[in-house]
């Protein structure tokens, strides 16, 4: 179900439904739902420095019931999920280690 939804909050990114400035280029990296199907976590990540993360964290979560009702309507679910979006960090964590490995590999000589 989580896929489903993904794709279905990725579309309406593609297709530029969301029409807030505040949200800029952004991946949908992942959904986990609740057994339940009552709550929908949608992790996402952007380039940019945290004043652009935090601009688009704010569109994201003026547009919940849009994005709430355009998943119920696109992947047929009886349960409307709530739909919470969360920064997921771990792009940046590995860009990190990545280059944290490459100094490395520079001093090093490898």
């Amino acid at each position: 179900m989580g896929a489903e939804i993904q794709a279905a909050v990725a579309d309406l990114l593609g297709r530029g439904a969301l029409r807030d400035p505040r949200i800029g280029f952004i991946t949908v990296t992942g959904v986990k739902v609740t057994p339940d199907l009552r709550v929908a976590r949608v992790y996402w990540s952007s380039l940019g420095d945290d004043a652009a993360r935090r601009e688009t964290q704010a569109g994201l979560d003026a547009a919940k019931g849009f994005v709430r009702r355009e998943v119920t309507s696109r992947v047929k679910l009886r349960v409307s999920p709530e739909v919470f979006f969360v920064f997921d960090e771990s792009v940046q964590e590995g860009d990190k280690i990545d280059r944290l490995l490459r100094e490395v590999k520079a001093k090093e000589g490898w």
